[in-house]
């Protein structure tokens, strides 16, 4: 590592690695600090999927977005917490950081086609197009730079083998009932153990892991420095602004632009999260280990203003514990099957609190706001045979993949009838028979009158298209019946560092830190706590990054050409 470099980036996920791209291909001289000995940061562990509406995938694909559009369903949806200034900010800059990558770098997108916003009822919500994801990305192409490429998790996996939701997804959900889906799967998984004997992990990266490693192959083709098991000590201020960076083993490199902070959040800081999250002591969080708040302190040492003024702290996903055989445990985020015909959600009195299809960060808030401070907020999955095998629950996988050895292991609960279940559980039997009957009373006829299951586009995407007349619901009848319990969980945090528009760091007196931005869960979120779509974590990450990067590089901000921002 050189003594003195342009610009220096603390973090190696998505919004740490899009800015060091950004500005090395503007001709910046650029070095990424990492403090874990891998990369990737949370993003390696995600879905990977990347909201950025009015993207030219979108376009190319004959998706007429009108340009005001995302701008009033975000203000429909975040109300007294939409910020005019950093919303436009991201509006503008998110279709040209996906033009950037696509064509100036090894990040290539697919499309998100078919993915509609969350909140359909609300004015200018999307249909479709607005998220984009990394191309599957063949991991023989890091070369030696693979051993600094974060594996994916195991919960989220097929023995290390990533599934990217879709058509991927679909044909191994579908695998046992249709011939080319069994073909498609039964290639991938015989390839993966390929690698997996001759390499150690996966080779054929999708999702989360897959944008690291084209970020990462990007970096590198840029002449970006990487280095990893190193901390940052302390940002160096000089007349003002933010001139050297001091590291815990005694460097020091000075700055010509100066530093972005992309260090994660602070998902891992005990003291700040009990200050901050919502019946902390319950939650679990899906966040790599490093997000233990570092970027959070060097900023506020360097006089950064802190914002913990969001609707949620954190991007909520409800998680069940898992027991590895091992003795490990870990988490699993159920995102899919919340939203499938024949599950619901109950507490601990048997009854239902939520709309289970929708978003998985609206899950959880229901379930904060039905049980009472001072009781554990735990809920239920409930479901059947026919679910279990047709969709899975949780780790449990669907056919043709064994489930017994789960339910040996304590993680998933049975019953040959609802009120064994519930007995297994510590659910009131009555409450639950009266739940599932009044449920299954409904449900023939595809209504749920009590929270409306399957009544928008996002909620429909969620069901099983082969089950009419409601892709999203169906009778839980056939026995034995099965639950895994759930409880809060985060993918990362909400609050953060105070920014404007420009990714620049803000003082007390909200004046710009000169030569500090920040990116990712560092800065507090641009949509105040909320949850609009799939990827609005990544989306804005991946586009304040792009914007830090241009802005260190001296660069003006995006053009309203591309702007989706209200003229």
């Amino acid at each position: 590592m050189k003594q003195e470099v342009d610009l220096v980036v603390i973090g190696s996920g998505a919004a740490g690695l899009s800015a060091a791209v950004t500005a090395a291909e503007a001709g910046l001289e650029v070095a990424v600090l990492e403090k874990a000995e891998v990369m990737g940061g949370t993003t390696a562990w995600s879905g990977g999927w990347i909201w950025a509406p009015c993207n030219p995938l979108a376009r190319a694909a004959g998706i007429a977005e009108n340009r005001s559009a995302p701008r009033q369903y975000l203000q429909a949806l975040l109300g007294n917490r939409f910020e005019p200034e950093r919303i436009d900010a991201f509006l503008a800059a998110a279709p040209e950081m996906v033009a950037f990558f696509e064509t100036r770098t090894a990040l290539q997108f697919e499309s998100g086609s078919a993915i509609p916003d969350t909140y359909g009822h609300l004015p200018g919500a999307g249909t479709g197009g607005r998220s984009v994801i990394a191309r599957p990305f063949d991991a023989r192409k890091l070369g030696a730079d693979l051993k600094l490429l974060r594996k994916p998790v195991r919960e989220t996996t097929f023995f290390g083998m990533t599934i990217q939701a879709g058509a991927d997804l679909r044909a191994f959900m579908t695998m046992t009932r249709s011939a080319p889906a069994f073909v498609h799967a039964t290639r991938r998984a015989l390839l993966h153990f390929r690698d997996l004997a001759l390499h150690g992990r996966g080779m054929d990266l999708r999702n989360g892991n897959a944008l690291v490693a084209r970020l990462l192959r990007s970096a590198r083709d840029l002449g970006v420095a990487l280095e990893t098991g190193v901390e940052v000590a302390e940002l160096v201020r000089e007349d003002g602004r933010i001139a050297a960076v001091q590291l815990a083993d005694g460097r020091r490199i000075a700055l010509r632009a100066g530093v972005v902070l992309a260090a994660g959040g602070y998902a891992h800081d005990a003291a700040l999260r009990a200050q901050t999250f919502p019946r902390n002591d319950g939650h679990r969080t899906l966040a790599s280990p490093g997000s233990t708040g570092g970027g959070l302190a060097l900023a506020r040492a360097a006089g950064a203003a802190l914002r913990f003024d969001q609707r949620r702290p954190a991007a909520l996903c409800p998680v069940s514990e898992v027991p590895w055989p091992d003795g490990r445990k870990g988490l699993f985020p159920h995102i899919i099957e919340r939203g499938k015909p024949g599950v619901i959600g109950v507490l601990a009195d048997g009854r239902r609190f939520c709309n289970e299809g929708l978003g998985y960060h609206d899950y959880v808030d229901a379930l904060l706001q039905a049980v009472p401070e001072g009781q554990p907020a735990r809920s239920w999955l409930v479901c059947d045979y026919r679910f279990l095998r047709r969709f899975g629950l949780g780790v449990v996988r669907p056919q043709p993949v064994p489930w017994r050895h789960w339910r040996r292991r304590g993680y998933l609960k049975s019953g040959r009838s609802p009120a064994e279940l519930a007995r297994a559980c510590g659910i009131d039997p009555a409450g639950l028979e009266a739940t599932l009957a009044e449920w299954n009373r409904h449900a023939g006829k595809g209504e749920d009158p009590a929270f409306g299951r399957g009544t928008t586009p996002y909620m429909r995407l969620q069901g099983d298209p082969e089950q009419a007349p409601n892709p999203c619901i169906a009778p839980i009848v056939r026995a034995p019946f099965f639950a895994v319990e759930v409880v809060p969980g985060s993918f990362g945090t909400f609050s953060g560092i105070s920014a404007d528009g420009r990714a620049r760091v803000l003082d007390e007196a909200g004046a710009p830190i000169p030569g500090l931005w920040a990116a990712g869960a560092d800065i507090a979120s641009v949509f105040g706590g909320y949850y609009p779509a799939g990827g609005i974590n990544l989306g804005p990450a991946m586009t304040f990054g792009f914007i830090a990067g241009r802005d260190a590089a001296g660069l003006p901000a995006a053009g309203e050409a591309e702007a989706c921002a209200a003229s």
